[in-house]
C-alpha cells in the first residue's frame, strides 16, 4: 500500500489511495489527516490547483490537477484539531 505521494516538494502521508486510468490519464485519489498545525500550509498548496506529483513507492509521476476535493472540517484554526481529506488528482497533458 502507498504511504506517502508529494505535492510539489510538499510529502504527504495517506491513509488511502487509489490509482486508476481515464482516457489514458493518471488518476490517484487519496486520503489523508491535517492537523491544526499543518493546516494552513496544506491549504495553500491544494489553492495553487496543479501540482507536480510523485508516488514513490509506485515510481509514478506526473502533472496533475485536483477533480475533487474534500475535507471533513473547514476550520481547523482550533489547536489540536484534526480533519480527514479527501483528494482526487487527474494527470494534466502538455
Amino acid at each position: 500500500m502507498v504511504k506517502e505521494i508529494i505535492l510539489n516538494h510538499t510529502l504527504i502521508k495517506v491513509k488511502r489511495f487509489e490509482e486508476r486510468k481515464v482516457n489514458n490519464s493518471y488518476e490517484i485519489s487519496v486520503g489523508f489527516e491535517v492537523t491544526s498545525e499543518e493546516y494552513h500550509d496544506i491549504a495553500t498548496l491544494l489553492y495553487q490547483g496543479t501540482f507536480d506529483v510523485k508516488v514513490p513507492e509506485r515510481d509514478l509521476s506526473f502533472r496533475g490537477t485536483i477533480r475533487e476535493y474534500s475535507t471533513s472540517m473547514t476550520n481547523l484554526y482550533e489547536k489540536g484539531q484534526v480533519g480527514d481529506y479527501s483528494l482526487t488528482l487527474l494527470e494534466v497533458k502538455n
